[in-house]
């Protein structure tokens, strides 16, 4: 018999593909990072033998959770300035807050505390837009966590570059350093196309292109921001990346609220990817993604929790919930968006997203293990017909039990493997008193 690293028996596994799939009696063998084998207990007996095995009753196992939109180091910011519209928010308290205090430290220090966060909700991946990317990535790598992070494009000066120029420079570097890694990875990250120029936008697409990285966007996130470009502009800022050449496969979509049809029919036909954030936009009032009709006519869909300051977590089993209860309510059709749909665009989706859907989002022999497993014998997910919809609609995110990325096992009864949590919460703490004082 060949020996594997690691054999977990589960009493579910939710494989995302086959699509609408749950298997029982199964267990997975595990190998050098990589999904060997999905087979009754029976069959993995005769085959292998583990240096390792978890035992995992009344637990389901699925794909980790691929958060495809936050900014990690808002964690910080998380509760600051609450209960406002997104420009009040944004020009009067984010941005002066973040001039004042934003830095290679503060974005370390936030981002480790959403790494944590987001290990313990199940999450193995997230695509990250913010400043100082080198330090969110080298928190992400340290943690053993995956992340693609963006080369951070604005017009105006920040504390991390003086401008277009320098914000561009030190993306290629990031790209650079980082090629090849096993879990870091990079996208092009222009913020908005109400804060980067026409100029600046094609500029960023021709280095995406020749970089091969997706295009990761805020647009069309609240009708305020389409009204304004369509009367200093004469078009929708939709329609305006479509006239630059910039909506296709590569294009990352964030919040997508106010949509016409013509711009519906456009992101189905180019491929683009609509990453939503059904929770972020409800704090804000910004809209609702309209993800029924955009399935029905096959987009893209991945979902993202946003940044901890709009939010305010970075908990993607509650925004599947909250995904799935608005688009049934948006709709009218209470079959919208069921809980295996759900699930997919929060792993597989992700996945698709971000380009690396031949490595991650969904158990299949080959790809990396890169797993998650749910205690459903809690009272709160209690009796049990239907593993996804419990999963869904039921289920939190303190029933993750156990988090392995690549085979290695980074989150244990809910303990991180591979972070000091008592020193990262000690940082936060110290960053809040210093945002106070401000």
């Amino acid at each position: 018999m060949d020996e594997v690293d690691l054999i977990i028996h589960p009493e579910w596994i939710i494989p995302v593909e086959p699509a609408q799939t749950v298997l029982e009696d199964h267990s997975l063998a595990i190998h050098q990072g990589q999904i060997l084998a999905i087979a009754p207990p029976s069959e993995m007996a005769q085959t292998y033998t583990a240096k390792a095995e978890h035992h995992l009753p009344g637990q389901v196992v699925l794909p980790g959770l691929i958060n495809a939109h936050t900014h990690a180091a808002m964690t910080l910011l998380r509760g600051f300035a609450d209960d406002l519209p997104l420009m009040t928010w944004l020009t009067e308290h984010i941005w002066p807050a973040e001039q004042a205090h934003v830095g290679e430290a503060f974005v370390h220090a936030g981002s480790e505390l959403a790494i944590l966060e987001m290990l313990r909700g199940g999450i193995t991946c997230f695509n990250d837009m913010y400043f100082f990317p080198e330090a969110t990535a080298n928190a992400a790598a340290k943690a053993g966590v995956r992340a693609s992070v963006g080369m951070i494009l604005i017009d105006f000066p920040t504390a991390y570059a003086n401008g277009p120029e320098e914000y561009l420079a030190k993306g290629q570097a990031l790209h650079s350093q980082w090629a090849g890694h096993p879990l870091i990875d990079t996208t092009m990250a222009p913020h908005a196309p109400y804060t980067v120029s026409e100029k600046n936008l094609v500029r960023a697409a021709e280095i995406a292109e020749a970089l091969n990285r997706r295009f990761h966007i805020h647009v069309h996130e609240t009708a305020a921001e389409v009204e304004r470009h369509l009367t200093t502009q004469g078009d929708r800022p939709l329609m305006r990346l479509d006239a630059l050449g910039l909506i296709n496969s590569n294009l990352l979509a964030v919040h997508m609220t106010q949509l016409s049809e013509r711009e519906r029919d456009r992101l189905a036909a180019t491929g683009a990817h609509v990453i939503h954030c059904p929770e972020a936009n409800m704090k804000l009032a910004s809209g609702f993604c309209p993800v029924a009709d955009l399935a029905d006519r096959g987009v893209h869909l991945a979902l993202g929790t946003d940044g901890a300051a709009s939010n305010n977590d970075l908990d993607l089993l509650s925004e599947m919930r909250t995904a799935a209860l608005i688009a049934k309510g948006v709709s009218g059709n209470a079959a919208a968006l069921p809980a295996w749909q759900a699930i997919e665009i929060a792993t597989l989706g992700g996945a698709k997203a971000l380009g690396r859907d031949h490595e991650i989002g969904s158990l299949k022999v080959g790809k990396a293990a890169d797993l998650i497993s749910l205690d459903l014998t809690q009272p709160e997910s209690t009796p049990l017909h239907q593993v996804p919809s419990q999963v869904v609609y039921a289920a939190s995110r303190q029933q993750i039990k156990h988090v392995w990325i690549n085979g290695a096992h980074v989150l244990n009864e809910r303990a991180a493997t591979t972070l000091d949590q008592t020193a990262i919460l000690a940082r936060a703490t110290e960053w809040r008193d210093k945002l106070q004082k401000r």
